[in-house]
């Protein structure tokens, strides 16, 4: 029997985390096995804004009557991209999702990945349809997300199935992927590790390898995943100081160089102009001028040639 394996690097604010967990209980389709994988939240002041100390977590996973859900607790803090890869290194099923400690399953996301792969079974990727959410739990509209789904992704009836350089293109002019809704075949990701250097655009980088490795994508219109928009996210805060470009500059200039080598001209070309990017860092510059704060990096990012830190050659 095919299970999903739904593992949630957990660092932040409990009732969200909670929610998170009532829409995997909640599925339709009962092929599916939970580890919520935390770490180390409510240690250091500031970390759980939604209340509680360290005992309060694994105080509240005791109420839940169910052996499909564990929860672990690292010994110690291992960061965002480090709990991501120990999350990886506890799959075991069939399909894997990481699944964002503030985002929501709707009551038939398993049953939708599990119908994709058994549609197209070679593909790695499995893209449902996502519904965005704001910090209130309510439908959201962002520039952010209105690009997505009117410029970069592509039309979709149904299923489509993608690979090669036409989804290494599509992804490089704007990356229309909501990661945290993604299932992936566990066999794909056996290989592979976020980059712990990268700090905010890792998913991409991820998905650029196993792109350029051969897996192939399935995008399924199914409406089965809420992905909760909010300035308290990780890329929000790196993105108004300025930093995430940084390290966007750096990978896409990285990325052109191995889309070349590759044999993949077309994708090497949109690495290299990262157009969505410059845009994306365009709208920042606004709030950035107004707080002083990330007026840098960004000016540089929209205007300049591509690499935007002082690094020549080194990895993005």
């Amino acid at each position: 029997m095919t299970t999903v394996d739904i593992l949630m690097p957990y660092y932040g604010d409990v009732a969200l985390m909670q929610e998170a967990v009532r829409s995997v209980l909640a599925q339709h389709d009962e092929r599916w096995r939970l580890t919520v994988v935390d770490d180390n939240p409510g240690d250091n002041p500031g970390d759980n804004p939604g209340g509680g100390g360290p005992e309060v977590v694994p105080a509240w996973f005791d109420t839940i009557d169910d052996d499909r859900v564990r929860y672990l607790r690292n010994a110690e803090n291992l960061g965002l991209t480090g709990n991501f890869n120990r999350c990886l290194e506890l799959v075991e099923h069939d399909l894997a999702v990481l699944l964002g400690c503030d985002d929501r399953l709707l009551p038939g996301y398993v049953g939708t990945v599990l119908d994709a792969h058994a549609a197209v079974p070679d593909a790695g990727i499995i893209q449902p349809g996502v519904r965005v959410i704001g910090s209130d739990g309510r439908p959201a509209r962002t520039l952010v997300d209105e690009a997505k789904r009117r410029l970069y992704a592509p039309r979709c009836d149904g299923r489509t199935v993608m690979a090669g350089e036409e989804l290494a293109v599509s992804l490089l002019r704007g990356d229309w992927l909501y990661f945290p809704s993604l299932a992936w075949k566990a066999a794909a990701l056996e290989n592979v590790r976020f980059r712990p250097e990268l700090r905010v655009i890792q998913d991409l980088a991820l998905l650029m390898e196993l792109v350029e490795a051969g897996e192939k994508l399935v995008v399924d219109d199914t409406p089965a995943f809420e992905y909760r928009r909010h300035d308290a996210s990780k890329s929000s805060a790196t993105a108004f100081d300025g930093s995430r470009f940084v390290e966007a500059g750096d990978f896409f200039a990285d990325t052109a160089g191995r889309m070349a080598a590759h044999g993949w001209p077309r994708a090497a070309r949109v690495a290299r102009t990262h157009l969505s990017s410059r845009l994306f860092a365009l709208t920042m510059l606004p709030r950035a001028l107004r707080s002083r704060a990330g007026v840098g990096p960004l000016t540089r990012h929209v205007f300049g040639p591509g690499r935007t830190s002082e690094k020549a050659g080194g990895k993005a």
